[in-house]
């Protein structure tokens, strides 16, 4: 049922809650009782119901999200203020890009995503990362199934991916040209625990041919190793 909401539908009524989740409308009504009782989900004075805080609460215990979030935020503010473009930090689960933390640039290009938002692994810069150092099974998932397009510019050939793969765990970084929107470029570097698995990822996305890739990629990979050096710290 708590799957139903999501960023389009941030408010449902209880019969559109229990269409979404396939399930008696007096079964949902009983489980909404219990859930506004505990915190979960919220009904407001128009009779709508929405996500509660003590969802938040609870996620917030969670240490891939906000535990990384902290330790990370000091040096992603760092790279937002030297570059004043959208500085981006994600970690897998599953086959998909789950983003802990966003910071906007003044005046940077729009991006698609958002905190606590989920995105294919094969477009952005960090989800390249991410799958480049990925189990093999998963790899394996997300190429043998089809490949989400967004532009002209998403690559969706598997040979090609893993090639690009391949030069992400080569270079250090990841390059996604034009792959989400046609105006943007994002590079990507790893983020890994002490002993040396690669947990998260960092990104910064900036507005296409306003730089190279190549300038961008060492400070993304200064910033990823800062962060690693303070997780095991």
């Amino acid at each position: 049922m708590l799957d139903a909401f999501d960023a389009e539908r941030r408010e449902l009524t209880l019969s559109e809650l229990a269409r979404r989740a396939d399930m008696p409308l007096s079964t949902a009504h009983r489980l909404l009782n219990e859930f506004c009782a505990w915190g979960a989900v919220e009904r407001n004075d128009k009779g709508l119901y929405r996500i509660g805080l003590r969802l938040w609460e609870l996620g917030s215990l969670a240490p891939r999200g906000p535990g990384l979030r902290e330790t990370a935020l000091p040096f992603l503010e760092d790279l937002s203020l030297i570059t004043r473009e959208n500085v981006q930090l994600a970690v897998r689960e599953g086959t998909e890009v789950v983003f802990v933390e966003r910071i906007a640039g003044s005046g940077a290009v729009p991006v698609l995503t958002r905190v606590g938002g989920r995105f294919a692994l094969t477009a952005t810069g960090v989800g390249l990362v991410l799958l480049a150092h990925a189990p093999a099974e998963v790899q394996e998932d997300v190429l043998g199934s089809p490949i989400d397009r967004y532009t002209a510019n998403t690559v969706t050939d598997p040979s090609r991916l893993r090639r690009m793969l391949a030069d992400t765990r080569s270079n250090g970084f990841s390059i996604s040209d034009r792959q989400v929107t046609m105006d943007s470029l994002s590079v990507g570097a790893p983020i890994r625990d002490r002993h040396g698995a690669v947990i998260a990822a960092v990104s910064l996305v900036v507005r296409h041919g306003s730089t190279t890739a190549h300038a961008l990629a060492p400070l993304v990979r200064t910033s990823g190793q800062a962060i690693s050096r303070a997780l095991s710290a």
